[in-house]
């Protein structure tokens, strides 16, 4: 959800290094672009749209050391030219971009106003420049300003700002990513690390209430007071060609074909298959009473996994949306723990509920892809799921990933007496996935159904997350209408939405209760006309009675989600690209989720 770019100290190439961060910010989603460079004087170009349409917009005269860059995701007023950032003061001798919400910006506006500024667009950002301009007319530095200015705001934000008159780029963090990028000559600023990655692997995460100051060759963090403090520059575990698309057409079909090296990476030192047991070196010692999984979106249907996975073996777990536990968390007992699900680690609603248990005294663990990600640094324990760089917005190797992460905390906290054969199903599932994506006839299913007015998945189990999923990506990337149901709810209401325009997708693996009862749900949208589409293992007759199947590898049922939501990931991007969307950046969605 928007992005910033910011850098000093690469002379006439500032320009290109910040359109070039840009582009790497594409996938966090976006409707408007612009950058501002200082060089004496403030050079601005801004405009709705897609980068491409900046590109060709900037001057060619336009230039300077000094630097920034914005993607905006609209929020204070639609997407035009007046609401992209960056935006300037009156005297537009200072920019400043914005990720985040300036929740008292209209009481700051009004005041503003009095005082006899102007403003040009709808947004909560622009009181910014106009605040640091107040100060600057009294006579503070440009840093001073900016200090005064952010002492003002309330709400989320990372800031970044530039002046005609100084040869630094001044930024600040609450509750919305920063990280600086360290190279050898020029300093670097970014929303995430692909925006710069192209020039260093060197970087520093800021935390809450930090201001950083960049300059050529140089950068500092201080607090709020001022005081310098003592950062530690990491290096980014991944490079440059992990982020690019490598022959693929999309980000999502690259991501969906590196699943076996993502959970391959998700397993290694981690269990044992000699002696069947997981050992995790950040849950050493981990014996909680109950757990609560809080996550969003695809992370929560992960938490929904996780947490039958826990109660199937004793312990008391349950699965939230953490944008309803942060205003009304639930009981939880002493020693009891609150997992937090979420791919970047910086979703807003789930850090809430993170902070809202660690300030009950409850012990705290994220389950996260991104080292230095604010609820990494914040949690007391981290279980990264190590899937590397996902771009596209749509989740796929990470929802794979965090299934399996998943299994290994259930592992280390509850190892029932199927624990060698839940090992040898992990060890097994990066070769069966390749199997899937070598022989899947997803293509050709969404070649069948591609025009359909909807689609329904159903599953019981462990497969009612993948339901939920499967609908998800549907959704998310063909906006066309799909709902995931548990299979035994059909007929307590959805069952009235089916005709024979709406395919119903049905999981259903081994040949137990849940299979059988699952089969006989399928039996009921068949007898209405509907399409019905197996994905299954064939233990059990589910495809006789289905108009196409998409197969599976036979494997141990709390790995065999893994294999069917892959078969569903295909069926969602085949179907995207035959009706032309866009796939690695669907309308209206973000990557990361950084605003409650």
């Amino acid at each position: 959800m928007c992005g910033i770019i910011g850098c000093v100290g690469r002379g006439d190439e500032t320009l290109d290094v910040l359109l070039s961060g840009l582009e790497g910010l594409e996938y966090r989603g976006y409707d408007s672009a612009g950058v501002a460079l200082s060089n004496g004087d403030l050079s601005v170009c801004k405009r709705e749209g897609e980068i491409q349409r900046l590109q060709r917009a900037v001057a060619t005269d336009l230039g300077g050391p000094v630097g920034i860059g914005h993607t905006r995701w609209s929020t204070h007023g639609p997407p035009s030219d007046d609401n992209a950032h960056p935006h300037t003061d009156c005297a537009g001798d200072v920019a400043v971009v914005h990720n985040g919400i300036v929740e008292n910006y209209a009481d700051l506006r009004e005041d503003l106003r009095a005082a006899g500024h102007e403003f040009e667009s709808d947004t909560d950002t622009e009181v910014v420049p106009h605040l640091i301009e107040d100060r600057l007319a009294d006579g503070a530095t440009f840093e001073e300003a900016f200090r005064a200015a952010v002492a003002r705001l309330e709400g989320s934000y990372a800031l970044a700002a530039v002046s005609k008159d100084s040869e630094a780029v001044l930024a600040a963090r609450n509750d919305s990513p920063l990280v600086v990028g360290v190279g050898d000559d020029a300093a670097y600023l970014a929303s995430d690390v692909p925006a710069f990655l192209d020039y260093t692997d060197r970087v520093v995460y800021l935390d809450d209430g930090e201001f950083a100051r960049l300059e050529s060759g140089s950068w500092t963090v201080s607090d709020a007071e001022g005081r310098l403090l003592d950062k530690s520059v990491s290096r980014v575990a991944w490079d440059a060609e992990e982020t690019a698309k490598s022959g693929y057409d999309h980000y999502m079909l690259k991501e969906i074909h590196e699943q076996p090296r993502a959970l391959r990476k998700c397993l290694r030192g981690r269990v044992d298959e000699l002696t069947g047991s997981v050992e995790v070196e950040s849950l050493a010692g981990l014996d909680p009473e109950s757990v609560q999984f809080v996550a969003c979106g695809t992370s929560y249907h992960a938490a929904l996994f996780g947490a039958r996975l826990l109660r199937e073996s004793g312990v008391h777990a349950q699965a939230f949306l953490a944008s309803e536990y942060a205003t009304a968390p639930p009981p939880i007992s002493d020693g009891g723990l609150v997992v937090g699900v979420t791919q970047s680690g910086e979703t807003a609603d789930t850090l809430a509920a993170l902070r809202e248990a660690r300030r009950r005294g409850v012990e705290t663990l994220a389950m996260t892809n991104v080292v230095g990600s604010t609820a990494a640094r914040e949690c007391d324990r981290t279980l990264f799921i190590r899937a590397g760089p996902e771009i596209g917005v749509a989740a796929t190797k990470t929802f794979s990933s965090q299934v399996v992460a998943a299994n290994l905390l259930a592992g280390v906290v509850a190892s029932g007496d199927d624990a060698r054969e839940i090992v040898e199903a992990l060890r097994d599932l990066p070769g069966q996935v390749q199997a899937i994506l070598d022989d899947t006839r997803a293509a050709k299913v969404a070649e069948t159904y591609v025009d359909s007015e909807g689609y329904f998945f159903v599953g019981r189990g462990h497969h009612y997350p993948v339901a939920l999923e499967g609908a998800l990506k549907m959704k998310e990337i063909t906006y066309k209408h799909a709902e995931g149901f548990p299979a035994g709810e059909l007929k307590h209401g959805p069952l009235a939405l089916v005709t024979d325009e709406t395919p119903v997708f049905a999981v259903v693996t081994g040949d137990g209760p849940e299979a059988t009862k699952t089969v006989g749900n399928v039996k009921e949208v068949e007898a209405r006309d509907a399409p019905v589409v197996a994905v299954t293992d064939g233990a059990s007759d589910a495809g006789r009675f289905a108009d196409a199947v998409l197969e599976i590898p036979e494997t141990h049922p709390r790995v065999a989600p893994v294999l069917a939501n892959v078969q569903l990931q295909l069926v969602a991007y085949h179907v995207a690209k035959r009706l032309g969307r866009s796939i690695d950046k669907p309308r209206n969605l973000a990557k990361s989720v950084t605003v409650e």
